[in-house]
């Protein structure tokens, strides 16, 4: 019997038998099949799915780190709050500490006098006024001091149905006013130029007849309070007095006066 020859067992050009399985290339990148179809993409476009497991935890680790930073905001919230509530009580106890030591009252200021020059409201020119007001500050503390600083405005208005007319303006002096002290001064406040509508000039005309000359007077002065030998910070004082003259001339004199302040902390 004549042998068979396998096709792929053909002799090679150095005699040897060739034993290659049949469809099995010698390239280094083998051709795939017939009918099948290679796609390359790149490595930054396949995306992969964790299995359910991991996905599990992944879930319970964003639950957990939720949960911290919720305990970690408490905890820093609640630390805030507990200062904040410290210093407010140390705050309160030092206050009612210093006022029982010093046992603070409150100053009290009054205008004694207003003397008025150059109100001519015969005359439909312009007008500058000018006003020697003296006023009268009272200290009644024992143990505290009011250091009345520069920067100080003192403004005078008329009033007229309800309406505020400026007329002048001008300052305090500086000055320490000591414990138990009552101090008084004179300030003079004028104005240039002044142009008074002809509503207001006959109400000011009816009310000088009349002999009750409504004026407004507006104080605004930096003070500082000393407490034994203590400088506390820098406070606003507000005076505002209605006075109420007979005339507007230098011989003015009061009818009525009253006087409120306050203080401005900042």
């Amino acid at each position: 019997m004549d042998d068979k020859i396998h096709p792929n067992d053909s002799p090679n050009s150095s005699g040897e038998m060739s034993t290659k399985p049949l469809g099995v290339s010698s390239s280094k990148n083998p051709r795939p099949p017939s009918g099948t179809y290679v796609i390359e993409l790149p490595k930054d476009q396949i995306y992969r799915y964790p299995p359910p497991e991991n996905t599990r935890k992944f879930q319970e680790y964003a639950v957990q780190k939720r949960s911290r930073r919720r305990s970690c905001f408490r905890r820093c919230f609640f630390w805030t709050i507990g200062f904040l509530t410290l210093i407010i009580l140390l705050l309160v106890v030092t206050a009612s500490v210093l006022y029982l030591i010093f046992r603070p009252e409150s100053p009290s200021y009054s205008v004694d006098n207003v003397a008025i020059r150059g109100m001519n409201l015969t005359s439909s020119s312009r007008i500058s006024p000018i006003f020697n007001i003296t006023i009268r500050a009272v200290n009644p503390n024992g143990k505290i001091g009011i250091y009345y600083e520069k920067g100080s405005t003192v403004d005078v208005y008329s009033i007229s149905s309800g309406y505020y007319s400026y007329l002048g303006e001008g300052v305090l002096p500086a000055f320490y006013q000591p414990s138990k002290n009552l101090t008084v001064f004179q300030t003079v406040l004028k104005g240039s130029n002044i142009v008074l509508t002809s509503a207001v000039k006959s109400d000011l005309k009816a009310a000088s007849k009349n002999g009750s000359v409504p004026l407004r007077i507006n104080v605004r002065t930096p003070v500082r309070i000393k407490i034994s030998a203590v400088k506390m910070w820098t406070i606003t004082l507000k005076v505002k007095c209605d006075v109420m003259v007979d005339n507007l001339t230098a011989n003015s004199k009061i009818i009525s006066k009253v006087c409120k302040y306050r203080v401005k902390l900042i």
